[in-house]
């Protein structure tokens, strides 16, 4: 068990650093799908790895990459708490799991989607207010209007992240579920 040779005893910490790396599945997945913010993030990362870390612009660009990663994680969080208070616990991280092989459940939800998905945006701050809509979260609210989860989820949103006037953050909103 304690094998020099053995090719899984770093698993734990590769897995964490691809996790660091892509945020929203395994980056080696070969269904992994790539979208536009995926792209952002990643030209950022390589225009940073081509400047001198004392630079200035590396500082910068280096914080730009951690905010994005940063507002990225918490969103996804948001999601994943508002559907462990749905019920769905240990479905949770496969509803948030967005690969080249998802597909939408049905054509005539991808308007209903839609306007779920911009419903969220406009009236709650489960995105910051800088937030570009994600595709991966349209896939995201389809798969909740199979499961008929997709208006309690944005009651939930609303109540949890409800939206403040001068788009001020809901910070307290897990807390004050939790009560």
């Amino acid at each position: 068990l304690c094998s020099n040779n053995n090719p899984y005893t770093s698993f734990g910490a590769t897995l964490a650093r691809d996790e660091e790396q892509n945020l929203w599945s395994t980056p080696h997945d070969v269904t992994h799908t790539e979208a536009d913010d995926d792209r952002v993030l990643y030209n950022m990362i390589v225009v940073r790895n081509q400047l001198d870390k004392d630079s200035e612009e590396w500082q910068k660009l280096n914080y730009d990459i951690y905010t994005l990663r940063q507002t990225r994680k918490e969103v996804r969080s948001r999601w994943k708490h508002i559907l462990e208070d749905l019920g769905f616990q240990k479905e949770a991280d496969s509803l948030l799991s967005v690969t080249k092989l998802s597909i939408i459940s049905d054509s005539q939800n991808m308007s209903k989607a839609r306007d779920i998905l911009l419903k969220l945006l406009e009236e709650t701050n489960i995105f910051p207010t800088s937030w570009e809509l994600s595709e991966r979260y349209l896939f995201v609210v389809d798969r909740l209007i199979a499961l008929d989860a997709a208006d309690e989820f944005f009651k939930m949103a609303s109540a949890v992240y409800p939206k403040r006037p001068g788009g001020d953050r809901a910070d307290e909103g897990p807390r004050a579920l939790q009560s």
